[in-house]
């Protein structure tokens, strides 16, 4: 989930100004500029799980969210290793379980704006947290493409509040399929939504208007799309997101709005055979 990756980060009161002049493109966001983001932590190896992915894809289907599942991996002991479960998602739920005040860690769990938590399958509360988050006033956030192809996320002025925020760059796949041979849900096939694949800090932002260069390497693109977070200290309430759909090779960005599809890929489970 982890590579070497080189970040930059350049603040200056005239930044959007330039970046205008330089000829920079608007990339075509796949979600409102004021999206709610809904984190789900979850594993191929919980058979609670199942219900709370089917309900990250339906929230999939809307505009003002931005949903992500982290899939943690400290439910591959039981007899099934989860292809896409790493210790940076397990590392970031433990962090959310010290700043939300919460005695353990658990699946599915979904935390909503990185403010509240909710039993990931329980539509009700996630309903209720989502409703919350999106009365809050937050950051939009503009992702730009130059002439030769790289991208940057400029931020806007706003109060960071007591300390600086982190941003965040998640790369994630839109649908992925798998055949379960071993574990709680042996015998089953899961189909599961928006999971994140790599997760970097890019920058900070201390409140003025700041441009951080995303640095995609050419590798970026086997994915299927981007998000930016920015997210006051590092595991706190998330002040702004956007997301937009990775450029394949040969291809170009669609026109704004537009979708790419949702069909599942194939997962073999790697080593579990």
């Amino acid at each position: 989930m982890t590579r070497p990756f080189a970040t930059l980060a350049v603040v200056a009161p005239a930044l959007f100004a330039m970046a205008a002049m330089a000829g920079d493109q608007p990339v075509p966001a796949t979600v409102s500029d004021q999206p709610v983001v809904v984190e789900l932590f979850t594993s191929q190896g919980c058979n609670s799980c199942p219900p709370a992915e089917a309900l990250l894809g339906d929230l999939a289907q809307r505009h003002d969210i931005l949903p992500l599942a982290f899939h943690v991996d400290y439910w591959d002991y039981i007899g099934w290793k989860d292809p896409f479960g790493s210790a940076d998602a397990t590392d970031r739920q433990q962090r959310y379980s010290r700043a939300l005040g919460l005695n353990m860690v658990y699946t599915p769990e979904m935390v909503i704006d990185g403010a509240h938590d909710a039993v990931g399958s329980d539509q009700a509360a996630v309903t209720a947290a989502i409703a919350a988050a999106a009365a809050l006033p937050k950051l939009k956030l503009a992702v730009l493409r130059d002439d030769q192809g790289k991208y940057k996320v400029e931020i806007p002025a706003g109060d960071p509040g007591s300390e600086p925020a982190t941003v965040w760059l998640a790369l994630f796949d839109h649908a992925h399929k798998t055949e379960v041979q071993r574990g709680e849900n042996a015998g089953r096939t899961l189909v599961e939504y928006n999971i994140v694949r790599e997760w970097h800090k890019i920058g900070m932002w201390d409140g003025k208007p700041t441009e951080i260069a995303l640095n995609l390497t050419p590798e970026s693109d086997e994915y299927d799309a981007c998000a930016v977070l920015v997210q006051l200290g590092g595991n706190g309430p998330i002040r702004g997101a956007a997301s937009f759909r990775m450029e394949k090779h040969g291809e170009g960005q669609g026109e704004p709005g537009s979708e790419p599809g949702n069909e599942p890929g194939e997962s073999s489970g790697g080593s579990n055979g």
